[in-house]
């Protein structure tokens, strides 16, 4: 048995299996199918671990949900890994009996069937459905179907299997999201991406870039499925207006390019994926995306009240650690996030989410620019922008200058290189408004030393000195850095942070001789976080709350309590 196959063992869970096969008989059939093919049975793994990362060629199926399972196997050399959901389907010949469930159901809408929700949506559907539809044991075969007339109603009679079959594509067709629909489900995606006609490609948490199964045939077939995502996401694309960047419902991002006029391949979409839970700070440090020291200090800088930039390429991860050190601003102040796709979650009472519109003119359009302006009227103790680009640059440091501290993602791959954007068209900051940003993080996906896989790390934590008009120069001091032969950060230690001496402890009331203190302030955070990694509390509400207490109560109270 090779190590991978010993590794995949060990997470394997036969009798889970059984189970979920004894609920699932689609689940039964692919496997017997599979088998009966001369290839290997899978194993069953209920959670995924980062552990699995080291598998490359692996062969296992997991649950995202009953009936959803998704199969995730190699192939063959040099290829992707195939992603395969597997979930209730009705067989082709049978494919009539939907057409006459969506014809029944149709005939009994009318203006009485009314909802507001996607919840109140889903039981209208289902309560139609049993109105249509009757189960008998006396229909054996999946998809086969008797029709039953009384009077003007007509009933359509099934088994359990076709009648689950049938519920779960209308609920995946009408109220899903059709052909992703498992895909949105599935907790391990990051990345779901449509090139053109063709196969659908993932980027996954674990097992990292695949190719699905699932696809496209022609351009028809791709572009109407582009129209149902644009809609359901509340703004419609066209040939005229083809590009759409827009929120779905369950609030992961999308961008579609529509037709063959400006993409070459035809109609692309790509989704970034986000949770309903935000990955917690102690995540990422067990994750080492970031030490716990740097979070302590990130800690200190937050709770004061001192503005920040996470920075970063594509996909580096800026948004994640974004949302993950909110937590660290004092959970009595007012916040205002405004962005163009609303993806930041902010576990504070008073917080306010606002986010731009498109508009047919300027008068109906509201940017980022136009939100920035009116945040600064609500008075709120920080300002959350989703990202900066443009115009909008120059107002939040506006607002820096004005005492708003401001929180943003910013593209820019380090601090020279934002220094550059940000006084360079479009944004155009003066120079010396520079220092009014305190901490820039710089964020990166690197090969990671030890696995050889691609991980999301913290490459620097920098703070903002100021500007030389003489030397016409910028100074910043790197306080924390990445070591990439280590994959461990190296820290400059006592006496080597400009805003700790100089910002932090005269707020505290620590006079210059004592400076040291501050230093063991942070050293007593590194130490908090550190034991909130060891006692395993990784859920976001959780750490929230922790973090409450301790802003309440004290440090010393918290560190008690977690010991």
């Amino acid at each position: 048995m090779s190590k991978q196959e010993v590794m995949l063992e060990q997470y394997n869970e036969p009798e889970k299996l059984k189970e979920a096969m004894r609920r699932n008989p689609h689940l039964t059939r692919y496997i017997d199918d599979w088998v009966k093919n001369g290839k290997e049975s899978p194993a069953y793994v209920e959670q995924l671990s980062r552990d699995m990362r080291g598998v490359t060629r692996p062969n296992l199926i997991y649950p995202v949900g009953d009936p959803v399972f998704i199969h995730i196997y190699f192939e063959r050399e040099g290829e992707r890994l195939k992603y395969h959901p597997i979930e209730p389907a009705i067989p082709a010949q049978a494919a009539d009996i939907l057409e006459k469930v969506e014809e029944g159901i149709g005939l009994l809408i009318d203006e009485k069937y009314d909802y507001e929700t996607i919840e109140e949506k889903q039981k209208l559907l289902l309560d139609l459905l049993d109105k249509v539809m009757e189960i008998s044991s006396s229909v054996k075969g999946l998809g086969e179907y008797v029709l039953r007339k009384k009077g003007d109603i007509v009933k359509i009679i099934v088994n359990q299997e076709t009648y689950e079959a049938i519920k779960y594509v209308l609920i995946k067709n009408k109220i899903g999201l059709g052909i992703i629909d498992p895909m949105i489900k599935d907790p391990y995606i990051e990345d779901i991406s449509c090139d053109g006609v063709g196969p659908i490609f993932i980027e996954h948490k674990v097992f990292a870039s695949c190719e699905t199964t699932l696809g496209f045939k022609n351009d028809d077939e791709l572009n109407e499925y582009a129209i149902l995502l644009a809609e359901r996401s509340g703004r419609p694309v066209t040939f005229r207006r083809p590009i759409v960047d827009a929120t779905l419902p369950d609030g992961s991002r999308i961008n579609i390019v529509f037709g063959r006029d400006i993409s070459r391949r035809g109609t692309n979409f790509t989704i970034r994926k986000f949770g309903a839970l935000p990955l917690s700070v102690t995540q990422l440090v067990s994750w080492n995306t970031m030490d716990a020291r740097i979070a302590g200090y990130l800690w200190l800088m937050l709770e004061e009240g001192m503005s920040a930039f996470v920075s970063g390429e594509t996909a580096s991860g800026k948004t994640t650690t974004l949302k993950a050190i909110c937590v660290f601003i004092d959970p009595k102040a007012k916040v205002v996030s405004i962005e163009d796709t609303p993806e930041v979650v902010l576990p504070h009472e008073n917080w306010v989410s606002e986010v731009t519109r498109e508009g047919e003119d300027a008068s109906s359009k509201i940017d980022l620019f136009t939100l920035l302006k009116a945040a600064l009227r609500q008075r709120p103790n920080y300002i959350i922008v989703g990202e900066i680009r443009g115009a909008e640059g120059n107002v939040a440091f506006q607002a820096m200058q004005t005492g708003h501290p401001v929180l943003a993602t910013f593209h820019a791959a380090s601090v020279e290189k934002l220094i550059q954007r940000l006084t360079g068209d479009p944004i155009n900051v003066p120079k010396t408004y520079i220092d009014n940003l305190n901490i820039v993080i710089i964020q990166s996906a690197v090969r990671n030393p030890v696995t050889g896989r691609l991980d999301r790390r913290v490459l620097s934590v920098n703070e903002i000195v100021g500007y030389d008009p003489v030397e016409n120069r910028f100074d910043y001091i790197e306080i924390f850095s990445w070591d990439p032969i280590t994959d461990t950060f190296i820290y400059r230690g006592i006496g080597s942070s400009y805003l700790l001496e100089q910002k932090i402890a005269p707020r505290r009331g620590i006079p210059r001789k004592q400076i040291k203190r501050i230093y063991e302030e942070l050293e007593t955070r590194r130490e908090f976080i550190e034991l909130m990694v060891k006692l395993k509390i990784f859920n976001y509400w959780d750490v929230w709350k922790v973090i409450k207490i301790v802003n309440q109560k004290g440090i010393e109270f918290g560190l008690r309590k977690l010991r």
